[in-house]
């Protein structure tokens, strides 16, 4: 059961970072004056797709506290890096953004890392 809150802690954590993103690419780049900046970020933080992401990052938080009462916190917590995993990947497929060597090898090292501490530690 620790194993599926720490998937689902992944899965929310995904969810609601990519709701963000996707609400501030929208959004555009602030203004520069001070007030035009409070006004951008209170209209993003007005916005239900905003208002979901952080839900997300809270139930995030209760099913990672979950999974804690059953494993160590240095067995869980290499599981959270399998969120950049899935970051590098869907941030290209959804924003566009970028895919090269230096991504890419470095995806495969923590995914190496965290099966070496899941499985030999």
């Amino acid at each position: 059961m620790a194993y599926l809150f720490i998937a689902l802690m992944i899965a929310l954590t995904l969810y609601g970072q990519f709701a963000l993103k996707w609400q501030v690419t929208v959004a555009g780049p602030p203004p520069a004056d001070l007030a035009g900046q409070l006004q951008y970020v209170l209209g993003l933080l007005l916005s239900p797709w905003v208002i979901s992401g952080l839900a997300a990052a809270f139930l995030a938080s209760v099913c990672w506290m979950l999974a804690l009462t059953k494993l160590e916190l240095s067995h869980a917590y290499p599981f959270t890096a399998l969120s950049l995993v899935f970051v590098v990947f869907l941030g290209a497929v959804l924003f566009g953004e970028t895919l090269n060597t230096g991504k890419l090898a470095g995806t495969v090292l923590i995914v190496a890392g965290v099966f070496v501490v899941a499985f030999y530690t």
